[in-house]
């Protein structure tokens, strides 16, 4: 039997890395008694996985991790274990059964997720405040960056580089306040990261920065709201959570 959870994290947890979050699951699965099942061969561990790392410093409301189960645990009864022995910076919010087909796995479905990208309002530059960093129509140049059909940018990865086009990776943004929505491209065929979007954007604003030094931590914080699967055929589109994939176990 499979299962996956869904947690959110935050605080000052939000600079542990995955590999931590991955240590911190297994201490939690113990001491919750959920009744997790294990390899086989010599040196048996947990058989768990991660639809995708979160990187150092972001906040999320949509993590996923899956499971797989000995014995059947009711779903509100394993969230109420997990979080009795969880540490404040990560919050369990459901535990839910999901098909057995090992290409149904969050990591093998991820398609997108939701970001918020916010200003740092709070943090001061050599020069002067943030949040004045940017030129004060600094939405409307937004606007224009995004009704470009195109949107290059030399992206890097640990073997190689590529020109790639962003724009066909953002399927929908919008301004809530003063912070940017994004839902982008997400899993292991295209994975677009905020950050890349907003690095596009400066370059493309140029000269309109009224600093020439950056804070080292950015302008900008990163928030995960969600991710999806997409079940979409003949070419549409159809997102749906990776939660919503999953049910009620009793």
């Amino acid at each position: 039997m499979k299962a996956r959870i869904k947690f959110r994290k935050y605080g000052a947890l939000k600079f542990i890395g995955h590999l931590d979050v991955m240590r911190y699951f297994q201490k939690v699965m113990r001491r919750a008694d959920i009744p997790i099942a294990f390899t086989g061969g010599f040196s048996p561990h947990m058989i768990m996985s991660f639809a995708s790392p979160l990187g150092i410093g972001l906040e999320s409301d949509g993590e996923y991790l899956d499971i797989e189960l000995t014995e059947p645990i009711a779903g509100r009864e394993a969230v109420r274990r997990m979080n009795a022995v969880s540490a404040d910076g990560i919050e369990v919010l459901s535990f839910r059964q999901i098909a057995e087909e090992k290409k149904m796995t969050g990591m093998t479905i991820l398609a997108a997720a939701d970001y918020l990208i916010s200003t740092r309002q709070s943090m001061k530059s050599d020069c002067i405040h943030v949040h004045n960093l940017l030129p004060g129509d600094w939405k409307e140049r937004f606007s224009a960056f995004m009704d470009q059909d195109e949107i290059r940018v030399v992206k890097q990865t640990k073997r190689s580089e590529r020109e790639v086009n962003l724009r066909p990776l953002i399927f929908q943004w919008s301004f809530r306040g003063d912070s940017i929505f994004v839902r982008s491209a997400a899993g292991s065929a295209e994975n677009l990261k905020p950050d890349l979007i907003v690095d596009a954007f400066l370059k493309y604003m140029g000269d309109s920065i009224s600093c020439t030094e950056l804070p080292d931590a950015g302008l900008f914080i990163y928030r995960r709201l969600e991710m999806y699967a997409d079940t979409g055929k003949d070419g549409k589109r159809n997102l749906v959570t990776l939660e919503s994939l999953g049910g009620e176990i009793h």
